[in-house]
């Protein structure tokens, strides 16, 4: 059979070869390149901090996203910075992989159950409108609490040291999803201060009781859960601060939780 040279001796089948073997090189290049974005491990294991990587193999050319409602531009590969390592917390054993102690206020402390992102947006999640889509039910035009479901408006929070927390003033609901997401409970003796928010997945609601039972804190802990700025929106990074610190609290709260069961 009769071969077909294009040039030379390199014929069809040769140049389709070579072809193959510049795509897959250049693919391979390219997936090396797009996996250090996220979830390689470009970091120190011990202390966390960013490890450099400079030259042609290592960094990929940063990506940008445009943000929906008007809200810019954003390249997070063009800031290579994590969160902070300055955690307040005390390395147990000096091998890769120890866990933390904190230091100080253990709910607060962001370590371990309490761990939270402090880079998160200072806004609230929207909806496909644009408008905040968590927001108190006062505020969410046409929502009201189902037939045959209790509205818990007044009823006491009992904490994990059986006192009461406070009561719940306010059901803030979920917009979007359509579904209760926290119960503004109004701490007894405070003034002028929005009410805690307690994420309803954290809640036990207790029918027959008539009653809220959390057991994330104590009532006195309750008190010093962060609260958001406006008494009517929440922020993305106010629920990761809330979460964490009521996350923290099945551990920190009370001494014998950080213990070891056997």
């Amino acid at each position: 059979m009769s071969q077909v040279f294009i040039i030379g001796g390199l014929d069809v089948a040769e140049l389709v070869f070579y072809a193959f073997f510049l795509f897959f090189l250049g693919l391979v290049i390219y997936l090396r390149r797009e996996d250090r974005r996220e979830g390689y491990p470009l970091e120190e294991e011990a202390s966390g901090a960013v490890i450099p990587n400079d030259g042609f193999l290592q960094n990929a050319r940063p990506k940008t996203f445009f943000m929906p409602h008007g809200k810019g531009v954003i390249s997070p590969d063009a800031n290579p910075g994590r969160e902070p390592v300055d955690i307040p917390g005390t390395v147990r054993a000096h091998w890769g992989g120890s866990p933390l102690a904190p230091t100080g206020n253990p709910l607060t402390a962001g370590v371990g159950a309490g761990a939270f992102q402090p880079a998160r947006a200072h806004e609230p999640e929207l909806d496909m409108h644009g408008k905040p889509k968590i927001v108190p039910l006062s505020h969410a035009e046409g929502f009201r609490v189902s037939d045959g479901e209790p509205d818990v408006t007044g009823w006491p929070v009992i904490a994990a040291d059986g006192k009461v927390a406070g009561n719940v003033a306010e059901l803030w609901v979920d917009t979007t999803d359509h579904l209760v997401r926290y119960l503004a409970v109004a701490i007894p003796g405070e003034t002028g201060q929005n009410p805690a928010l307690l994420p309803i997945t954290m809640a036990v609601v207790r029918r027959g009781k008539g009653v809220i039972e959390m057991e994330a804190v104590t009532a006195a802990q309750f008190a010093g859960v962060p609260r958001p700025a406006s008494p009517t929106q929440i922020t993305r990074n106010e629920e990761d601060r809330i979460t964490a610190y009521l996350g923290a609290g099945y551990l920190y709260a009370l001494p014998e939780r950080a213990e070891p069961w056997l």
